[in-house]
């Protein structure tokens, strides 16, 4: 009887308990809060700096994978929410709905703070995007893949050059060369985002058929393509500011060099002596986040960006070691989860909607996207027709290459840090990745309505 007593005076004193915190909370807040956030309290004079970062740091990965979310469960891709998240935080929506709340979470400092964070997020996620460039099937396939890259990523390419040259005065930066301007901007519309391509091929259960293999296979090759591409973009026309032209592009073939030639069968090495023991692999991890880290610094030394040199590592890593997978998904879960979401907030707070403001702007956005979707539909499209697919698998290879992601996030951020684009180009690439990222998931399930992929 007493024990039975005993048990629901317990329940009632759960919520009560809580509701006295609560109280109390609303107490201090009241007292000591304007103080504490505003006032001259602690040393910095007002709210810490660090638990001032630190709290927009919360807020990033809460609305970027509450996004994500809620997106998935309209079958979208989590990064098509991510990148979302990113957006409704900069002054597009947070900014305009509450710009006094904007200002007090994102002042200066700690937006500086944030993105040489996202920088370490961006190198992480370049170094796995290496580790996945697989070029096994390029082989096996040869003619179709070869040809559908030559479409994927040509027809993209010219049309690109050809809009660019067209609106130059509108979305050009002010680095001052039309040559760069306009091969940066082919570059961006024939870009496709392998990560963002696997995980929608997994999710429609296509990534074990041939289109979903050849999809990935072109990806990967296009990919390395563009962005050997930009690398010589950014050697040639120095970029960076890091010394002459001469001096770059020389260091780059050496640094290119060395890695392939020296670097990669001392990894090879290193990993399998590494597998033989527990301790060793525990060590690998280390190992290969440090020589990321590394080769990212170097690049930038040279005068390239950093993400070329987390790319170039993660492609001289070993592909046949059970290790590394595991490493991997260890790196990938942290920098997907933490460190991305500072990425897409530092895109979404460089986006605003608002240059997008009249008509003009607008129809050259749609404009824009049209040219990029087409172009790269039809020359995906067409090049797998013409290696002998079927038409219906030639327009999923056309849609599927069509998925920009995060990759092209990467490369529009990279235009705008060197003045190639002005805010509104890069506001227009932005849009352009998001749009055409999550039409992919729907489209493709247009497509395969009524087929048995597996």
């Amino acid at each position: 009887m007493t024990l039975e007593a005993t048990k629901p005076g317990r329940r009632r004193a759960v919520p009560l308990g809580a509701l006295g915190s609560l109280i109390a909370l609303g107490v201090v807040v009241a007292v000591w809060g304007p103080e504490l956030f505003t006032g001259a309290a602690g040393p910095h004079g007002g709210f810490d700096p660090i638990a001032r970062f630190l709290l927009a740091v919360a807020v990033i990965v809460l609305v970027c994978h509450l996004i994500a979310a809620l997106l998935r469960r309209f079958g979208q891709p989590p990064v098509v929410g991510e990148i979302l998240g990113g957006l409704l935080l900069g002054p597009s929506v947070f900014g305009l709905l509450w710009p006094s709340g904007r200002a007090w979470l994102f002042p200066a400092e700690v937006l500086s703070t944030l993105q040489v964070t996202a920088q370490l997020g961006l190198v992480t996620f370049m170094f796995l995007l290496g580790c996945e460039l697989r070029l096994d099937e390029v082989r096996r396939h040869r003619k179709a893949v070869w040809v559908t890259v030559a479409g994927s990523m040509g027809l993209p390419f010219a049309a690109g050059v050809g809009v660019a040259l067209a609106a130059e005065g509108v979305i050009a930066g002010r680095f001052g060369s039309t040559t760069a301007y306009a091969l940066f901007f082919g570059l961006a519309m024939a870009i496709t985002a392998l990560p963002v391509l696997a995980r929608i091929l997994v999710d429609l259960g296509l990534d074990d058929t041939a289109v979903g293999r050849l999809a990935l296979t072109c990806a990967a090759v296009g990919d390395g393509a563009a962005w050997a591409a930009l690398t010589v973009l950014l050697a040639v026309t120095g970029l960076s500011g890091s010394g002459s032209v001469a001096a770059v592009v020389g260091l780059s073939v050496e640094f290119i060099l060395v890695t392939v030639l020296c670097v990669r069968p001392a990894l090879a090495a290193v990993v399998r002596r590494c597998e033989r023991t527990p301790a060793g692999e525990q060590l690998l991890l280390p190992l290969l986040a440090a020589g990321a880290i590394g080769f990212a610094s170097l690049s930038q030394v040279i005068g390239l960006h950093p993400v070329i040199g987390a790319f170039l590592f993660g492609v001289v890593v070993p592909r046949d070691s059970a290790a590394v997978e595991r490493i991997s998904k260890q790196l990938q879960g942290f920098a997907v989860t933490i460190l991305l979401p500072l990425f897409f907030a530092g895109v979404g707070l460089s986006t605003s909607l608002g240059l997008l403001s009249g008509a003009g702007p607008w129809l050259l956005f749609l404009g824009l996207l049209a040219v990029a979707s087409v172009a790269k539909f039809v020359g995906a499209g067409g090049g797998a027709k013409l290696a002998g697919m079927s038409t219906k698998d030639s327009l999923k290879i056309g849609t599927l290459m069509n998925c920009r992601g995060v990759t092209e996030l990467v490369i529009a951020t990279i235009g705008l840090q060197y003045k190639l684009v002005n805010e509104l180009g890069f506001t227009i690439l932005v849009l352009i990745a998001l749009i055409t990222t999550a039409a992919t998931g729907p489209l493709m399930q247009l497509f395969s309505r009524g087929a048995h992929p597996r």
